[in-house]
């Protein structure tokens, strides 16, 4: 039982299998909202879990109903009701793209983790077919170096120097952008 579902009798009122139901919302919660991404799914994804405690008391209150316990289900639906509202504010901060293969899977009664491995297994077939292209074009590119150099050393060698120096030049670029924790500094493009 959290927080949230133990408040003092004052706010809320007791239910028939002994929890206590708060009818208020969380306003507090409503104020943390941060605009950190990560946080904002966090309450989100408090929230749910909040919606679903809430969902399996109203279920337990409605399987045992009795004239006695309309009071409690009419404050568990008040909470749930409440609860709702405050996971819909939420969630408009929480920008969040889901395929609609993995709300089809769900729809079906499937595994959303079937998706996440069909395209891991999608990306490592296609990153495999890249990789021997890459690799193709790189025995092409030697295989060429080699034959230029037979027949103009002098130009291959000029080449290479040329080569050499811009790969250096890139090296000092590359480290001039990164940052101390290792991250790359990204140029706005205009």
């Amino acid at each position: 039982m959290d927080a949230s579902q133990s408040t003092s009798t004052g706010t809320g009122g007791s239910s028939g299998n002994g929890m206590m139901v708060s009818p208020a919302n969380d306003n507090a919660t409503m104020a943390t909202v941060v605009d950190d991404p990560k946080q904002n799914l966090n309450q989100v994804i408090n929230s749910t879990q909040k919606n679903l405690g809430l969902l399996h008391q109203l279920y337990l209150t409605v399987s045992s109903f009795n004239a006695a316990s309309q009071l409690p289900l009419l404050q568990r639906l008040n909470s749930l009701v409440l609860e709702l509202d405050n996971m819909v504010k939420l969630s408009e901060k929480c920008n969040i793209q889901v395929p609609m293969e993995v709300l089809n899977l769900i729809d079906d009664g499937k595994n959303p983790d079937e998706f996440t491995r069909d395209v891991i297994n999608s990306c490592i077939s296609k990153n495999q077919i890249t990789k021997g292209k890459t690799d193709a074009f790189k025995g092409l590119r030697k295989h060429l170096l080699e034959e230029l150099e037979q027949t103009f050393p002098d130009e291959v060698e000029s080449y290479r120097e040329i080569r050499a120096a811009s790969a250096a030049e890139l090296k000092r670029q590359q480290a001039q952008s990164m940052m101390p924790n290792g991250d790359m500094k990204v140029k706005s493009e205009l």
